[in-house]
């Protein structure tokens, strides 16, 4: 259907008012052109590195809202990427109301949305990526590499174990990958995984530990592995640490940067046998001893740290000539210049999520470095036509059917449904479930629209005063008047620790979750921050001042029906995703799907009373802020 009957068949549904103020595309009206030489760059040297990272299993084109809300604290205050909206483009000297405006912003998104279309896609990937590599004068000349965050974030990956992912990277051409989700299914499937892979898996901060290294049961699990998963004994390193590849007669040493606060951020029962860390110390000293020993042209660091991290550790890690970051999300088309200690100069990147853009760094490179160039792509999924082979994988992959033996996660009696048994993926995640009345997103500090219908349903689900969910930044965004199928909320849900609860908690101990994690988010010093957003809370409206002290932030909380939080009164919570235990409640792709069902109206739309907007203190100059419905000056 194409968008002018999509809009004429919702108006016919009667959604009037829902989708009133979204515009008409009349048939042959001529907008979202693709500008001339879009995706043109010449190559300016001899190699070429290709960035891609925090896909979250998306293989299709997706739409993703930006983030209106991204503050900065301490040194990062109104440093990209805590610039958001007109201001960023003005920093980044992008134009309003362009494609790039709608690819890096949130402005007028449901707008240029529908004028747009969608982004990402690995089929149209495919084909982006296999352009510059021609204008790079042949794959010879380039690398391509991913930030981590590969394998997760989806119906099919969950369902796969994150084969169907490892496959398309291997059509896709990626050469070198680090981890974080990956690290959430068990050790043995990420190691199948990892042997599956035709390129390098990287971590100079992963490292087994002392008694799983003298323990027959690992061993046995890495010779059946052929080694992977115990790179060197010695050291204790899990995967290559570094890796040095030839491209465009250059010698360039990449160097694997996993997510330093795994172990503390997902369930250690996944990688009992490995842990991590940033290990600074560390990387200071391999980047010296690859300068020293290999003779490389340039090194530079892929990662997952988040951007503010990876900014401080190339402040503090002479020889850094670029790093690649990941797990924050952050779409930034310019690179951030910083000078090390030794005072030469770092750029730090970082290529957003979703397979929404691919970063571009161009080396002329003649007795180490004599120049760089750096420019990000949006993917905007319209202007590339799919790449054939990748189209025909995931046709294939996703017409696969779900069956008994389906291992998704846990020994959860919730995780095997028999109701799918027989349905092919594609069946199972087309299902359409309610008409959206408003555009449901989650990425942004505080509460997102999609997250206000997890902690909603988890409420309706468990009679709950009060729902929590992570302030995850992954999960896709569907536009007011569409129909919210299974697949988007598998892409707000999919992950091997699913499992829903409810449990007592006094309302002492519940502010205590709520400053802890503020501060998390909001600590001045980025090696203390988990890289994440504020836990989202249902039910209960608070007063946060971001620039306080752990344990001074959070104020005047109060639930929906006016109830102040007294430090001794116990409130039913519900939640899901817990690090620390394993619930026993249904699966939340179940209950947020049963919910939306259950509330949506005769017209098929489901509408949210409510959200649950934190009100913010201290703010109003802030950059990383705009368009919030809550600040006090």
């Amino acid at each position: 259907m194409n968008k002018f009957d999509r809009r004429d068949f919702i108006k016919l549904l009667g959604a009037g008012a829902a989708v009133s103020t979204v515009p008409i595309l009349w048939p042959g009206q001529a907008i979202g052109k693709m500008p001339k030489n879009f995706y043109n760059m010449p190559m300016k040297g001899n190699a070429r590195i290709l960035h891609i990272t925090d896909v979250h299993g998306q293989l299709l084109p997706v739409y993703f809202r930006e983030p209106n809300v991204n503050l900065g604290v301490g040194d990062a205050f109104g440093r990209p990427p805590h610039v958001v909206g007109k201001g960023l483009l003005k920093k980044m000297g992008i134009q309003e109301n362009t494609a790039e405006a709608y690819a890096y912003t949130y402005l007028n998104f449901t707008e240029a949305a529908m004028q747009y279309g969608k982004t990402g896609g690995f089929a149209q990937m495919k084909t982006l990526l296999d352009m510059l590599r021609d204008q790079a004068g042949g794959k010879e000349n380039t690398l391509t590499i991913d930030g981590g965050d590969l394998w997760q974030g989806s119906g099919t990956a969950l369902w796969t174990r994150g084969v169907d992912m490892v496959e398309a990277s291997n059509i896709l051409g990626l050469d070198v990958m680090v981890g974080h989700w990956e690290f959430t299914y068990r050790e043995d499937e990420v190691l199948s995984n990892v042997s599956l892979f035709k390129g390098d898996f990287i971590g100079q901060n992963v490292r087994v530990k002392e008694d799983a290294l003298f323990g027959d049961e690992y061993a046995t699990m890495v010779e059946k592995y052929d080694g992977r998963g115990l790179y060197d004994e010695d050291s204790g390193h899990a995967f290559q640490p570094y890796v040095i590849k030839e491209v465009g007669g250059a010698r360039i040493a990449v160097v694997g940067q996993a997510f330093p606060r795994t172990a503390n951020a997902n369930p250690q029962e996944f990688f009992p046998d490995w842990s991590f860390g940033l290990r600074e110390d560390d990387m200071a000293d391999l980047v010296e001893t690859i300068r020293g020993d290999e003779k490389p042209d340039a090194v530079v660091l892929l990662s997952h740290n988040g951007m503010d991290v990876d900014i401080k550790m190339a402040e503090r890690v002479p020889g850094l000539n670029a790093v690649f970051g990941g797990h924050t999300h952050d779409g930034m088309p310019k690179p951030v210049k910083v000078k090390n200690k030794a005072g030469n100069e770092c750029w730090v990147t970082n290529a957003g999520s979703n397979s929404k853009y691919v970063g571009v760094m161009d080396f002329e490179v003649d007795n180490g470095i004599k120049n760089m160039t750096y420019k990000m792509f949006p993917v905007i999924s319209d202007w590339l036509a799919p790449d054939k082979e990748m189209s025909a994988y995931i046709k294939q992959m996703r017409s696969r059917k779900y069956d008994k033996n389906i291992v998704e996660s846990r020994a959860s009696k919730y995780f095997y449904n028999p109701k799918r048994v027989g349905k092919t993926y594609d069946q199972i995640l087309g299902e359409k479930l309610a008409i959206a009345d408003r555009t449901l997103y989650r990425r942004g500090n505080f509460m997102g629209t999609w997250d206000q219908v997890l902690c909603n349903a988890l409420r309706h689900e468990y009679g709950a005063d009060v729902a929590m969910s992570a302030g995850v930044r992954w999960g896709t965004s569907t536009l007011k008047g569409d129909w919210i199928t299974m697949e988007d909320v598998m892409t707000q849900c999919a992950m091997t620790y699913g499992e829903t609860y409810v449990q007592e908690m006094k309302g002492k101990d519940l502010m205590n979750v709520l400053e802890g994690v503020a501060d998390n988010l909001f600590d001045p010093d980025p090696y203390l921050q988990s890289g994440g957003d504020m836990v989202r809370i249902g039910g209960l409206d608070y007063t946060i001042d971001p620039s306080k002290k752990l344990y001074e932030r959070i104020t005047e909380a109060r639930l929906d029906n006016g109830h102040k939080i007294e430090a001794e009164t116990t409130y039913l919570v519900a939640g899901w995703a817990s690090v620390n235990r394993t619930p026993e409640g249904r699966l939340m792709w179940d209950v947020v799907r049963d919910y939306i069902l259950a509330k949506k109206g005769k017209d098929n739309i489901l509408r949210l009373p409510k959200i649950n907007h934190p009100t913010l203190v201290g703010v109003a100059s802030n950059p990383g802020i705009a368009d919030y419905p809550g600040i006090v000056s």
